[in-house]
């Protein structure tokens, strides 16, 4: 860590963090009724390499090995299911012998943007020589994805290891409780019980759907990060941010530090609130750290960000889109705070280790880039909130004179926000849809997108691999120079399958 001295906290008219809290128009900055009974984190005064999407196992045993184990996942509940109690979980850890409580944690909610600010923060620690355990869901293409040790997912050797030694554990609870422990219930004392036997100096986890009752909370996380609030899942966690900011905060813990992301006023309100009850300590983006200032540079951007300790300039992060960039903001703030700057001590992170761990930061199916003539993009956006960041993002940072999209959404989703959200950047839309269970069906989808786009901009192709080859001959029929892409999103499956079809195995 550096020893320069602080930033002031008084910032001069050139400041260009001042520009920051100026611009959130859309939340009131002082809510100074809450904010009366909370402190706010303030200053005073060799990096994992890329992640990469394992391919399946080369070795025929160990294949068959890892499909077993996927197999017996597959026949518990399925991870879209809420069940509002910790009860099963909370058993399962204590026959464990609590394997979550061996190392501090950061623990990661919010609507869009939890599994990219994830590998922010595991990245950045591992600049920093810690090694860090990474959980996240879902999968682009591997379930042992979701658990990941020094930056890399865990093999599918130890995966299935892994799994062979929670078994019996997960037999013992299954015969004490009403229902069996469902398959993310599982995965969850998988990926602790791995971190605990690595062992790992901090595990950064992000839950898989809430917060309050999600399996992922039997942690006491020493951070609590919450990326931004925006409606999805309305049938399990409510219909406006505030409820879904209620079931959101019930990640943040007794004295913990809450690093929050930019959110609707009363999405703010909740968060802030339960930190006053808790004893939190809170640092809002856009008032104690945010993004300076952010410029379009080949294969990302170049960034400088104002952290709890001081100014972070040029950092060059390897992603697009200004989403990207409050990402970033938001892990960086979340690993000060892990260190301890704000509380313990007021230097700032040396700069040039932020600089390494951010750009070794890999996102796949996040605007992925994965053929050339004509550009293919991956784009894992799946509601109408992460859709608008997508398409913003693609106007600035590519410049297509023609852009088709290939959708295959879920069918509990928003899929007609998600839609709208594209159609200003879409010339045409190829719907289809993915292979798993909860795909919409593709008449559905085909209805809604002729309501949005019209009947002669929407072409149907039931098969995904049909429909990337029918979008890339659209976008050739401008020729090779023309400057048209392809777009590839709906979902994190949909972008998996096609992440596969074109070639991308890890």
């Amino acid at each position: 860590m550096s020893e320069q001295s602080p930033a002031s906290d008084d910032p001069t008219p050139d400041d260009p963090f001042e520009e920051i809290v100026g611009e959130e128009t859309d939340r009131d900055p002082d809510l100074a009724v809450i904010e009366a009974g909370s402190r706010t984190l303030r200053a005073q005064a060799g990096p994992p390499q890329p992640d990469v999407v394992p391919a399946r196992p080369e070795d025929p045993e160990t294949d068959r090995a890892l499909r077993e184990v996927e197999e017996e996942l597959a026949t518990r509940w399925g991870e879209t299911k809420l069940d509002p109690s910790r009860t099963r979980i909370a058993a399962l850890m204590d026959v464990l012998g609590e394997p979550q409580r061996a190392y501090p944690s950061i623990h990661i909610t919010g609507t869009n943007g939890k599994t990219s600010t994830g590998r922010m923060i595991e990245a950045l620690l591992g600049a920093f020589d810690l090694r860090a355990g990474r959980y996240s869901s879902p999968h682009v293409q591997s379930i042992t994805e979701r658990i990941s040790v020094d930056g890399a997912p865990l093999s599918a050797e130890r995966f299935v290891e892994t799994y062979r030694d929670v078994e019996p554990f997960v037999a013992m609870v299954d015969e004490r409780q009403q229902y069996r422990l469902s398959f993310f219930e599982v995965l969850t004392a998988m990926a602790y019980a791995a971190f605990a036997d690595a062992p790992v100096d901090v595990a950064v986890v992000e839950v898989g759907m809430g917060g309050t009752w999600d399996a992922t909370n039997v942690i006491d996380a020493d951070v609590a990060v919450i990326t931004p609030i925006s409606l999805d899942h309305t049938d399990r966690l409510g219909d406006t941010p505030e409820k879904i900011a209620v079931e959101k905060s019930g990640i943040v813990k007794t004295d913990a530090r809450v690093v929050l992301a930019q959110q609707p006023v009363e999405a703010a309100s909740v968060v802030l609130r339960r930190a006053v009850e808790v004893d939190a300590t809170v640092a809002r983006e856009g008032m104690e750290f945010g993004v300076v200032s952010r410029e379009v540079a080949v294969g990302g951007q170049l960034i400088t960000l104002r952290g709890l300790g001081g100014e972070y300039p040029d950092l060059f992060l390897p992603m697009h889109g200004a989403h990207m960039a409050h990402n970033a903001s938001v892990a960086l703030a979340a690993v000060e705070a892990f260190l301890g700057v704000g509380t313990e001590h007021a230097r700032e992170l040396d700069v040039d280790t932020v600089r390494q761990g951010f750009a070794s930061v890999a996102t796949p199916g996040r605007l992925e880039l994965v053929r050339s003539s004509p550009s293919v993009l991956l784009d894992a956006a799946h509601n109408p909130a992460g859709a608008q960041a997508a398409a913003a993002a693609i106007g600035e940072a590519f410049g297509f004179s023609r852009l088709v999209g290939v959708v295959g959404c879920s069918a509990e989703k928003d899929v007609r926000g998600l839609l709208e959200a594209f159609e200003p950047v879409f010339t045409e839309v190829v719907v289809t849809r993915n292979a798993t269970h909860r795909a919409m069906d593709v008449d559905e989808l085909a209805a809604l997108a002729v309501e949005v786009f019209g009947e002669e901009r929407v072409q149907v192709e039931p098969r995904l691999d049909d429909a990337v080859e029918a979008a890339i001959t659209l976008a050739e029929e401008e020729g090779e120079y023309a400057g048209a892409g392809v777009l590839v999103t709906g979902s994190v499956f949909t972008v998996g399958e096609a992440r596969l079809l074109l070639g991308r195995n890890g």
